[in-house]
């Protein structure tokens, strides 16, 4: 199984940080954020990982190479001056990723003790999300998780995505029907839209199930969170990344 990692971003709440430095490049206890997900992903045998880049997107080969330090083959898959959002840069990836088997993506900028093993092979629908408690500053949640494990944009006891799931390409068919983009998408000028229109129409269809991690994890948004982080993981020593 192939794997995407999001980092294209430009990360403005985390200014001035990301001025000068790719969010997922950030570190917390020493390690690059993007780098806890390539030893994760090549933990559970991904051994191909495309990674999506935009703003200073000059600076990830030079610190990640080409993944050979985890066993891994990374690939690079550049949108261009301007990010094309989730749900183009998935797009975006496909030629790289494979337009028929599925494929796990992750956030760059997300940490989690999440143990990506424990994702199905590949989801029931079009699309698994895993899902985690509502932080404290984002209170109301995403999707809404039933007992029989299908997510839906509306209900009770809303959770929030953590931005880890495992996806098919076929999602993203639909979505000339779905997005509205503004201008004409070509092959030098793909389209720039939300990953999150294209799930909720899938989830109308009944095509999205997720799971509850009820472990660590933090949106890495503002630089307070950054440093809250790393004094955790700092403290935690070696094991803090060992999914529970």
């Amino acid at each position: 199984m192939k794997a995407l990692v999001l980092a294209a971003g430009r990360g403005e709440r985390m200014r001035p940080l990301t001025d000068s430095v790719p969010k997922p490049l950030l570190t917390v206890a020493g390690t690059p954020l993007i780098v806890w997900h390539l030893e994760r992903l090549a933990g559970i045998g991904v051994r191909e990982v495309v990674i999506n880049t935009s703003w200073l997107a000059e600076q990830f080969e030079p610190v990640l190479g080409d993944g050979g330090q985890w066993g891994l083959q990374l690939r690079y898959s550049y949108e261009g001056p301007e990010a094309l959002e989730t749900g183009g840069g998935m797009l975006h990836a496909l030629d790289l990723l494979g337009h028929e088997k599925p494929f796990i993506a992750v956030n760059g900028d997300v940490w989690s003790d999440f143990d990506p093993a424990l994702l199905p092979p590949e989801p029931q629908g079009e699309a698994h999300l895993v899902l985690v408690d509502n932080p404290v500053h984002h209170p109301e949640g995403d999707f809404s998780l039933s007992d029989t494990g299908l997510l839906s944009s509306d209900g009770a006891n809303r959770l929030t995505f953590a931005g880890i799931g495992i996806y098919r390409p076929s999602l993203l068919a639909p979505w000339r029907n779905v997005i509205h983009v503004t201008g004409n998408a070509t092959d030098n000028q793909p389209p720039r839209f939300k990953l999150a229109p294209l799930l909720r129409a899938a989830m109308t269809r009944g095509e999205v199930t997720g799971e509850h991690h009820r472990g660590r994890w933090t949106d890495v948004g503002t630089p307070q969170r950054l440093a809250e982080l790393d004094a955790s993981l700092s403290r935690s020593g070696p094991d803090a990344g060992m999914a529970r």
